[in-house]
């Protein structure tokens, strides 16, 4: 069936969803000039130990989520996105824990499977939606 075939495909990484993401964003700042202020939040990946204890006394936090949306609507303060591959990539316990922690501080923070997930949701914070 189709279901199985779409299994079988190739699956892209997290980094060419994020890419896409970034580059939809900036194609799209016409009809939504916040999205200028989209970012990524570079506290992932591996790295030597050296560079780990230095990135970590400069504030690098474990879990923190990967794309950053510093815009109110509604009554949440700002957008965060964990952004993992459509198939496949866990939630780490750091990361399910700093999306609670942002939910209660009056965030929207969510985890998305690919760039489509992760465009609609932008697209609905965006028009205020009360739920992202």
């Amino acid at each position: 069936g189709e279901g199985m075939k779409r299994e079988t495909m190739p699956c892209p990484t997290e980094s060419a969803e994020q890419q896409a993401l970034f580059q939809w964003a900036r194609l799209s700042e016409g009809k939504y000039p916040e999205l200028a202020l989209l970012h990524h939040i570079p506290n992932g990946g591996l790295r030597n130990k050296p560079v780990a204890v230095r990135l970590t006394a400069e504030g690098v936090c474990r879990g923190v989520p990967d794309v950053c949306l510093p815009v109110a609507r509604g009554r949440f303060h700002g957008l965060y996105i964990e952004l993992k591959r459509q198939r496949g990539g866990t939630v780490s316990l750091e990361q399910a824990a700093w999306i609670e922690a942002l939910e209660r501080q009056g965030y929207c923070a969510k985890v998305c499977r690919g760039f489509d997930e992760a465009r609609s949701v932008i697209e609905r914070y965006l028009g205020g939606a009360t739920c992202c």
